[in-house]
């Protein structure tokens, strides 16, 4: 998918870019497969701000995305790629030879017509869904379970891709996107192929409106506030934070803190960190 410039008649305009959407081939999303989304603001159930800077934009149906491809040893063609509001990566609706309709991750090369399958016996080929036990090692894959039957949960944004580095014993492991090598159960699924969109990172906003269209809300610097509002508030002119690091607005450490517990069950299940250091 291309990116794609506009005329300059504002000054917003000048520098905003965005997708040509050359990949779509259907516009409205499939009735059956989507369902209402509740607009929450960043609030609980008791109406207190839990996440900030959330609120407002454009109003919005979700897809239901199969991530789990269950429906093994009967064929799919795809009808359509689609734009998904909810994600970065497009999504294809397949139907399978018995009627059912579903939508999947639609990866770079799939196209309207082909075929798509899940399951052990499925080929190796972009789109198809299979256990990382059947899938050679040095392949691209997305989608990835982490506990067999739950579904993919690694690796599911525009333009990634994990590598398959090796297989031994009961496990795999992969190359994630973030350059962490990772151990993954043998019997986990995988879909092969990267994930389409590549060219999401290159839009440009242009606008602060564009970003309230997605329901973003401005965000303020904790540097300009009053001491009562902010620990990095107050002071003449152009002060310093005052501390030793960064904190919240509630005075907890922030920018580069490791929260990741060191006791993590799934510690040993890592190879290799994103840093590049190893596991002890």
């Amino acid at each position: 998918m291309g990116i794609k410039t506009y005329n300059p008649y504002t000054p917003s305009r000048r520098n905003m870019t965005g997708s040509d959407f050359s990949e779509i081939t259907k516009k409205t999303p499939e009735k059956s497969l989507t369902t209402s989304l509740k607009k929450n603001a960043g609030r609980n159930n008791q109406g207190k701000i839990t996440v900030r800077h959330q609120g407002g934009g454009n109003r919005r149906k979700y897809r239901i995305i199969d991530f789990k491809r269950k429906k093994d040893g009967v064929p799919a063609t795809v009808i359509g790629i689609e734009y998904d509001p909810n994600r970065t990566a497009n999504i294809a609706l397949i139907c399978y030879a018995d009627g059912e309709k579903a939508y999947i991750l639609a990866p770079e090369g799939l196209a309207d017509g082909m075929k798509v399958m899940n399951g052990p016996e499925a080929e190796v080929r972009v789109g198809n869904c299979l256990p990382l036990a059947n899938i050679p090692v040095g392949t691209l894959v997305h989608n990835i379970e982490m506990y067999p039957g739950k579904g993919g949960q690694l690796v599911r944004s525009a333009g990634n891709s994990a590598q398959l580095m090796a297989k031994e014993g009961k496990y795999a492991t992969l190359r994630l996107p973030s350059g962490e090598m990772r151990m993954i159960p043998l019997n986990c699924r995988a879909s092969i192929g990267v994930i389409g969109n590549g060219d999401h990172n290159l839009v440009k906003i242009g606008k602060a409106g564009r970003k309230r269209h997605m329901g973003i809300r401005p965000t303020v610097r904790g540097s300009v506030m009053n001491p009562n509002d902010h620990p990095h508030g107050g002071g003449e002119g152009k002060a310093p934070i005052g501390r030793p690091g960064p904190c919240t607005p509630w005075g907890k450490p922030a920018l580069g803190l490791k929260t990741r517990k060191k006791n993590k069950q799934s510690n040993k299940l890592i190879v290799r960190r994103r840093d590049g250091k190893a596991i002890k």
